[in-house]
């Protein structure tokens, strides 16, 4: 019979994701929530001590020259399955971790536990993109493309403005998507490239160079600026070499400030776990919710597209199918 420690760790096992704040390494946050499982299963009730029989001596009285020992049989515990001979029922749980974020960057960090890790495997290898919110000013380049760094050239901005910036934008999206079209590994013309790409399924086999599939601006007050950015492959390292080349793009300098995660797969921020919340029952639930919405899950061929919202991957089917239609006309 599985004790009650077991079965609160098979309810842990599966994915979860959780928030990680900026300056801290992601080992500092898995070896965090590892210590806080471990607390949480070993303060889990241990079951009964089992009893064995045994049979004791009691000496009787002294009478004259002769004595006698007298046996009873009793019930006691083992002692030796006692919880403080045997120590903690779990000493490690492996914690596994997803698309690792580097020191000075923050938001959605995705951990799995015990089979999970499995699953995590898998969830890795659909291609799943990621979103992120970078932080950039105008006017300043470093030696490492963030804040942090030395500084090595400044420059004037005055002459940038949103549609310069915008326009910048654009070509890089449209550079980025060529790139995805190559390194897809599939016939172009052809009916599976279509709907995959309908289905956003179009991507890179295996590794391959990041590759940015969205690229927009959602907040302009020079010499501050804010992209939000959809990619593949990528490190926090490419992201700040991209805030450089932008401001290099026009005719000035650019310096990231500030790099936040915020979705991964189909992990987002309202899913991460704050600080004070990864704890073993709050991790619990948040794994529980994962499963409840993966059976949620129905299959489809075909992904809805919503017209107000075109996303790149539209754009490519779009492409794909009037190539097809000049191929039948032809």
């Amino acid at each position: 019979m599985a004790t009650p420690a077991v079965r609160m760790f098979r309810k842990l096992e599966g994915l979860f994701c959780v928030y990680k704040p900026s300056g801290v390494h992601w080992k500092l946050v898995r070896d965090s929530i590892e210590t806080n499982l471990l607390k949480g299963l070993d303060a889990t009730p241990s079951q009964p001590l089992s009893h064995e029989v045994r049979f004791l001596a009691h000496p009787s009285p002294e009478t004259g020259a002769s004595k006698r020992l007298t046996v009873s049989a009793a019930s006691v515990p083992v002692l030796s399955k006692h919880p403080l001979v045997t120590g903690p029922e779990f000493q490690h749980i492996r914690v596994g971790v997803g698309h690792r974020l580097d020191a000075f960057s923050s938001g959605v960090l995705v951990l799995a536990i015990g089979n999970g890790n499995k699953a995590l495997n898998d969830f890795y290898r659909t291609r799943v993109s990621r979103d992120y919110t970078l932080e950039g000013e105008f006017g300043t380049a470093t030696d490492n493309f963030a804040h942090t760094g030395r500084v090595v050239e400044r420059s004037t901005y005055d002459h940038i403005t949103q549609d310069k910036l915008e326009r910048v934008l654009a070509m890089l999206e449209g550079v980025n998507q060529k790139a995805l079209l190559m390194y897809s590994n599939i016939d172009m013309r052809s009916q599976e490239a279509y709907q995959m790409a309908v289905e956003g399924l179009l991507g890179p086999e295996g590794k391959s160079a990041p590759i940015l599939t969205g690229l927009r601006c959602i907040r302009f007050q020079p010499p501050n600026f804010t992209l939000e950015v959809q990619c593949l492959n990528e490190t926090q390292k490419y992201l700040r070499k991209v805030v450089h080349e932008i401001g290099l793009e026009l005719r000035s300098t650019a310096v990231c400030k500030g790099v936040r995660r915020t979705r991964d797969g189909h992990f987002t921020l309202q899913d991460a776990l704050t600080h004070h919340h990864w704890t073993a029952g709050d991790v619990m639930q948040a794994i529980q919710l994962y499963h409840s919405t993966k059976k949620s899950k129905k299959p489809s061929k075909v992904a809805v597209k919503t017209p107000a919202l075109q996303t790149s991957e539209e754009n490519i089917a779009d492409t794909q199918q009037n190539e097809i239609n000049e191929g039948v006309a032809r």
